[in-house]
């Protein structure tokens, strides 16, 4: 069951969709209640006739056996605005094989600096990596009002 990062393809989008309403759904179930968890992930599929964001940053999914089982992506700017897996990847190396993409392209683009609204539960990932919470937020969004970190880390070349 060997993992494999790859760059995102425009076909992974309904795969990767899957991906963040099961993150959202069932992996931040204990951070957030039902409600706000509705209104961040409302349906299983994507609208597909939209702009897929995913294809205008630098995404790197993850597959295991074939199946996608997590994303992250940073934009030019040095921004990581996704950063999801399934929730029985949770503690499998997943998230951790997709962030040193992420920061390998961060490096490669020349960002200097890293940013991330993170939840409570990605907060811990990234304070694990050396993130700093350069403050706390309570975003609303949807109606619903998320507890939120910004965080940020510097880029070296031995981050």
């Amino acid at each position: 069951m060997s993992l494999t990062v790859r760059p995102y393809e425009a076909q992974d989008r309904t795969a990767c969709w899957g991906v963040f309403y099961r993150a959202v759904r069932e992996g931040a179930a204990g951070i957030y209640d039902e409600a706000q968890r509705a209104a961040w992930a409302p349906t299983p599929l994507p609208a597909l006739d939209g702009h897929d964001k995913l294809l205008a940053a630098h995404t790197f999914v993850a597959e295991r056996e074939g199946r996608v089982v997590g994303f992250m992506n940073v934009e030019p700017s040095g921004y990581l605005d996704m950063a999801f897996v399934l929730p029985e990847e949770m503690g499998q190396g997943t998230a951790g094989a997709l962030y040193a993409a992420v920061l390998a392209q961060a490096r490669a683009q020349g960002s200097g600096r890293m940013t991330v609204i993170a939840s409570p539960l990605a907060r811990r990932f990234f304070a694990k990596r050396g993130w700093f919470v350069d403050r706390r937020e309570d975003l609303a969004a949807d109606g619903q009002v998320y507890e939120v970190f910004h965080m940020s880390t510097l880029v070296t070349a031995d981050a």
